[in-house]
């Protein structure tokens, strides 16, 4: 196995490649960004990529209903690429040209660059293909709904995207990290993520008394607060265990208290083993906590995703390649993020790694990710492609050794 943090050996240079065909994928980007499409429902934004791919001569995969799978070159696979599809419930105040078609539906998290990023590797390493034998596949995942929970990635991965599959790459787009540069890290970079939503039920009453009533608006109020303390003490707290409430609705009126109540939220971790542990706790300490004051309890508690683990040989590749394709400061220390990714479904028996794409402007305003008014440097997806290009070939490279 090459080792990448000591190569030495020159790489073909990708970037004349991408080049001669960015203007058109800005385009396909733009277009994208102006039809966000949800979970599930990214008919269109299949059918475009179908239609590209099958003018660029390759034979793409559809999945059940949206996505697809492609794979380019001949030969045993070297690495799977993967691009996430999907749009937000997120009502668009960026005022582009090219702003959501689609109201309250947008593009706030960057998949429109992911997504056309990988259509510009496929159509790469096509153009390399038939200049000169790539001489090994790569195989590219266009993944629906990686904003549900558990994530589209299981039902891709059900459908055998990863069948001869050795490895497994990806991106995502960073708003923190200027632009040119990408983040890695090894080991987890993101963190594992579930849903809670909790309903209370019991007998309502006047304010003036609470003790004829199961005073349901205090019971939220306790929950909230000591549920997040409870877990805290009951999980190393090495593992950053944090619930945080989204949501918190009960009443009508401020002197009468409600039959019902409702709180959402989510609960992150930073390590793998206590998400399983804080999970196996919650329903018990949720129940504890509201036991006192009599109320009815459905917990509904959604296990999410885990944390993505970057293996430490496929970072080496990322930044081999991105300090070979972008330069030698090309590549900054990320910290681990409190965010869910279902990438790493995909890592549960591949080695892979997940990088940072550095879209903010130096010296331009700052945005966040999940944020109608998020903006990206358009300049970044042309980045993308040369550093997952380069480290596709790099994989390629490998076979024959």
């Amino acid at each position: 196995m090459r080792n990448y943090t000591t190569e030495t050996e020159p790489a073909p240079v990708v970037s004349p490649w991408v080049d001669e065909l960015l203007p058109g994928l800005i385009e396909f980007r733009r277009d994208l960004h102006a039809h966000p499409e949800l979970s599930f429902k990214e008919f269109r934004t299949t059918d475009k990529l179908v239609e590209r791919l099958e003018a660029a001569g390759l034979k793409p995969r559809r999945l059940d209903e949206t996505g697809l799978t492609v794979d380019v070159g001949e030969g045993p696979i070297a690495t799977a690429l993967r691009g996430d599809i999907d749009a937000l419930p997120i009502i668009e105040e960026t005022g582009l040209p090219f702003a959501s078609k689609n109201h309250g539906v947008t593009h706030a998290c960057g998949h429109d660059v992911h997504t056309t990023a990988m259509l510009g590797i496929a159509l790469t390493l096509q153009r390399m293909h038939k200049n000169n034998p790539l001489g090994g596949t790569v195989r590219i995942i266009f993944q629906p709904a990686e904003e549900t929970m558990p994530g589209g990635a299981l039902s891709c991965i059900e459908q055998g995207v990863l069948e001869g599959v050795p490895r497994i790459l990806a991106l995502h787009c960073d708003p923190r990290i200027n632009v040119g540069q990408i983040g890695t890290r090894i080991g987890a970079i993101t963190s594992a993520s579930d849903t809670i939503k909790i309903e209370l039920s019991g007998r309502g009453g006047h304010t003036s008394r609470p003790h004829l009533t199961e005073d349901l608006v205090f019971a939220l109020a306790q929950i909230a607060v000591n549920v997040p303390a409870v877990l805290s003490r009951r999980v190393d707290v090495r593992s950053g265990v944090s619930v945080v409430w989204g949501q918190i609705s009960a009443g009508s009126a401020p002197n009468a208290i409600p039959g019902t109540g409702y709180m959402a939220g989510t609960m992150r971790c930073l390590d793998r083993d206590a998400w399983h542990s804080a999970g196996e706790l919650l329903d018990d300490v949720v129940r504890q906590v509201a036991a006192p004051y009599g109320v009815d309890v459905h917990l509904e508690h959604t296990r999410g995703v885990p944390p993505v683990v970057n293996s430490e040989h496929e970072t080496a590749l990322i930044e081999a390649s991105a300090r070979a394709e972008l330069g030698e400061n090309a590549v900054v220390l990320t910290p681990q993020s409190m965010g869910g990714e279902d990438f790493a479904w995909f890592l549960a028996d591949l080695p892979g790694a997940m990088m940072r794409l550095g879209t903010h402007t130096p010296g331009g305003e700052e945005y966040d990710l999940h944020r109608g008014d998020f903006i990206v440097d358009e300049r970044a997806l042309g980045y993308a492609i040369r550093v997952l290009t380069a480290a596709a070939l790099r994989t390629i490279r490998d076979l024959e050794q």
